[in-house]
């Protein structure tokens, strides 16, 4: 955009200069033609007199002074045919001055005044030759000087058209680093107010926007924590009640179960208080965890559960606690979606660009339409929330959720690509 103001500029600058130039050339070359010629007429009237006197030596005296102090060759044609002066040709001009005439006529090489002067025995013509060096002396100095003034002016103009983008474009580079900062996360970005007024009520309005999205964050992460932490009695309760169960056994499932719930309530509460952050883990050693956990759900509900996962360490830009509650959306929403006895299998393998890749695929019916799932949502009566998380997770690391068909043609395949 700088370059472009820049060129918009020059080219107008150009355009005026150029519109002024070439009359002004014009003018400079016509004025030294004038003039020119005037020097030449008057050293025309200054022979008049000396001419109409009739003295031929006195004459002869006068043109052999002109002609050595001046660069116009000067030639009297006398009545009787002979001429004084520079050696000239007797042309249809000069003929035509005999009359008693006085003209300017165009040569070859210049232009010749004549002026005709009675004399008793006839007409006398004063010729003086005005070469074509001399109509244009002085003129290309002048459209020099004057090229020299133009392109100083332009230089001049293009200098002020510089200093012109600069002023409003860095504000505007400003604004736009702030942008990204804020689409970054970085809620206390704020644009300086500098720059042209209409650019500093565009920071002005940027920052009040940036202090109402935090305003609306904080309020949102209290209100997220808050009722998390109202998940807190109800499990408090359901605690007690597991310590009266009889069979150890179960009871230690059900302590089991409640304190996974528990411990996603804290990670609820914890990531609602604090602003989002970059984390990193291994994405082996967390996927390897979490299908141990399901691995237990999987044999009570006669699923035939199947693991590959690539040796780690297999590091990922996402924390442990994100990845996991990742892994356990995509791992309930087989539980949730398939009948019982459905197989399934979890895949671990390294990303071509660093990272990880997980795919959870199962044997079930597969997932009815796939548009709606890559848009976000879910059907047959769910929020769709589990997908959420797991697509979140995946955009936080730099990668993306995908959705397909499992290897045999049917059943669900997902996919999280994690950076």
């Amino acid at each position: 955009m700088r370059a472009r103001l820049t060129l918009l500029v020059g080219a107008t600058a150009a355009l005026i200069l150029l519109a002024f130039s070439i009359p002004m050339a014009i003018l400079l070359r016509n004025s030294a033609a004038q003039e020119a010629i005037a020097a030449a007429e008057q050293e025309g009237q200054l022979l008049t007199p000396i001419v109409s006197s009739g003295d031929v030596a006195r004459t002869e005296t006068a043109v052999q002074t002109l002609n050595a102090s001046t660069d116009y060759p000067v030639t009297v044609f006398w009545p009787d045919g002979t001429l004084t002066g520079v050696e000239a040709p007797r042309s249809d001009a000069v003929a035509l001055a005999a009359h008693g005439r006085s003209l300017t006529a165009a040569t070859t090489d210049g232009r010749e005044i004549l002026y005709g002067i009675g004399l008793p025995e006839g007409t006398a013509v004063i010729r003086v030759h005005l070469p074509d060096s001399a109509l244009t002396a002085g003129v290309a100095r002048s459209w020099l000087l004057l090229g020299a003034i133009a392109v100083a002016l332009l230089a001049f103009g293009l200098l002020l058209a510089a200093r012109f983008a600069r002023l409003l474009l860095v504000p505007l580079h400003d604004l736009a680093a702030v942008s990204h900062r804020l689409a970054g996360g970085d809620l206390e970005a704020r644009a300086a107010a500098t720059g042209p007024a209409e650019l500093r009520n565009v920071g002005t309005a940027l920052n009040t926007l940036a202090g109402r999205i935090r305003e609306l964050l904080e309020g949102e992460r209290e209100r997220v924590a808050d009722l998390s932490h109202r998940l807190r009695t109800p499990l408090t309760v359901l605690r007690l009640e597991t310590e009266a169960l009889s069979d150890p056994a179960e009871r230690a499932t059900v302590e089991q179960a409640v304190a996974d719930v528990e411990r996603a309530v804290n990670e609820a509460i914890r990531d609602a208080r604090k602003p989002a952050s970059s984390g990193a883990c291994d994405a082996s050693a967390v996927v390897a965890e979490r299908v141990e956990f399901w691995s237990a759900l999987a044999e009570d509900t006669a699923r035939e559960c199947r693991v590959r996962l690539a040796p780690g360490p297999l590091p990922v830009r996402l924390s442990a606690a994100e990845l996991a509650a990742a892994m356990d959306a995509l791992l309930a929403n087989v539980f949730a979606h398939t009948p019982d006895g459905t197989a399934f299998e979890v895949r671990l393998s390294p990303r071509y660009e660093g990272g990880a890749v997980v795919d959870v695929a199962d044997e079930g019916p597969g997932l009815p339409n796939l548009a709606v799932f890559d848009r976000g949502r879910s059907e047959g009566g769910s929020t769709g929330l589990g997908l959420d998380i797991a697509r979140r997770a995946a955009a936080a690391s730099g990668g993306r959720l995908t959705f397909g068909t499992g290897g045999h043609g049917s059943g669900a395949l997902i996919r999280l690509e994690l950076g």
